[in-house]
C-alpha cells in the first residue's frame, strides 16, 4: 500500500491545508471566473436587465444567450485554473509532488484510469438503454446536429480535467491529510465524502429537486469514488470513473435541472431522484465488483485497517 501510507510525507500542519483550499478556491472564483464575467459584461452592455435576472436566479445563465458549448467551456475553465493553482502550490506549501498525492509512488497508472472509465461508460450506456425501454415517453431525441462534434471534443478532452481536479483534491490531497490526523482509512473516506457532497450544494439540481432528494446522490458518488481510491491504492480509477460519468451525461443526456446544460443527444423530461439514487447504488456496487476482478483488489476489509507512518530503517555503521 502506498497512497495513504505516503500521507505522512512532507509538511502536514493543519493550517497548510486550510491555506491551500482557500487559495485554490480563490483562484477558481477570480481568474477562473474571468470568461464568465466577460460574457456577463458583454450581455449587460446590450441588455441591462440581465443583472436583475441573474440576481433573481444566479444558477440560470441561459439569460446570457451563450452557445451551449461556450457555456460548457466557461463552466470547466475555473476547474482548470484550480488544478493549475493546486499543482503550483503543492510543493512550496506541503513539500509534496503531484504523483505522491495521486498514488504515493512515482508512476501514474494511466491504464487503470482508462479501464475504469470504459467500465463506467458501459454500465451507464446499459442503464440509459434500459431506462429508455422501460419509460420511452420520458426521453426524446434532443440533438443530432453538427454542434455535437465540438460537444464531444470538449467533453472528452476537458471534462476529465474537471473530474481530475475534484478527485485529486478530495480523494488525493484531503484524503491523505485526514489520514495523517485520523490514522485509518474509513474515517477519512467518510469525511471527504461529506466535504465532496457539500461542494455541490450550490448545484441547480438542489434548487430544482430539493436538498434532501439530491444530497444523498452526491454522498453516494463521493463514497463510491472514495472506496475505489482506497481499494486501488490511488486516485486514477476514481478519476476515470468520474470523468466517464460527467462526459457521458454531457454528450448523451440532459434535463432541465442538470448542472450540465449541454446540447446532449437525449433529453430526460422527468427526473426521479429516489430511483436514480437506488440505481446508482446498484450500478456503483457492480462497477466496484467488476474493477475488483480486473485490478485484483484484495477485499473490502482493507477499508477498516489502520494507517501507520512507514518505518524508516537506519543502518548504524
Amino acid at each position: 500500500m502506498n497512497h495513504l501510507e505516503s500521507s505522512f510525507a512532507g509538511k502536514n500542519n493543519w493550517w497548510r491545508y486550510i491555506i491551500m483550499m482557500l487559495a485554490i478556491f480563490a483562484a477558481t472564483n477570480t481568474i477562473g471566473a474571468i470568461p464568465m464575467m466577460i460574457s456577463i459584461g458583454l450581455k449587460t452592455a446590450s441588455d441591462p436587465n440581465v443583472l436583475e435576472d441573474l440576481a433573481a436566479n444566479p444558477n440560470d445563465l441561459s439569460v446570457l444567450g451563450l452557445d451551449p458549448n461556450i457555456y460548457l467551456l466557461e463552466m470547466i475553465f475555473p476547474f482548470i485554473i484550480g488544478l493549475i493553482a493546486f499543482i503550483l502550490l503543492l510543493h512550496p506549501l506541503n513539500g509534496k509532488t503531484l504523483k505522491q498525492v495521486i498514488n504515493g509512488t512515482g508512476t501514474l497508472r494511466w491504464k487503470r484510469l482508462f479501464i475504469s472509465a470504459f467500465v463506467w461508460i458501459i454500465f451507464s450506456a446499459i442503464y440509459l438503454f434500459i431506462s429508455m425501454k422501460l419509460d420511452p415517453s420520458n426521453y426524446s431525441l434532443n440533438n443530432t446536429s453538427k454542434n455535437l462534434i465540438p460537444l464531444i471534443i470538449i467533453s472528452i478532452l476537458l471534462i476529465p480535467l474537471q473530474a481530475a481536479w475534484e478527485e485529486i483534491i478530495f480523494r488525493g490531497y484531503l484524503l491523505q491529510g485526514f489520514t495523517v490526523w485520523l490514522k485509518n482509512r474509513w474515517a477519512p473516506v467518510i469525511v471527504t465524502t461529506i466535504l465532496f457532497a457539500s461542494m455541490h450544494i450550490i448545484n441547480p439540481e438542489i434548487k430544482e429537486y430539493g436538498f434532501w432528494n439530491m444530497m444523498p446522490q452526491y454522498l453516494l458518488f463521493g463514497l463510491i469514488f472514495g472506496v475505489m481510491t482506497v481499494l486501488d491504492d490511488g486516485v486514477e480509477a476514481a478519476i476515470g470513473a468520474h470523468s466517464a460519468n460527467n462526459a457521458f451525461l454531457s454528450i448523451m443526456l440532459t434535463n432541465k435541472g442538470s448542472v450540465l446544460q449541454t446540447p446532449a443527444i437525449y433529453e430526460q423530461h422527468n427526473y426521479y431522484p429516489l430511483t436514480e439514487l437506488l440505481m446508482m447504488l446498484v450500478m456503483g456496487t457492480l462497477i466496484i465488483l467488476v474493477l475488483m476482478l480486473l485490478f485484483r483488489w484484495k477485499n473490502f476489509l482493507v477499508l477498516f485497517s489502520k494507517v501507520e507512518p512507514p518505518v524508516i530503517s537506519v543502518q548504524v555503521p
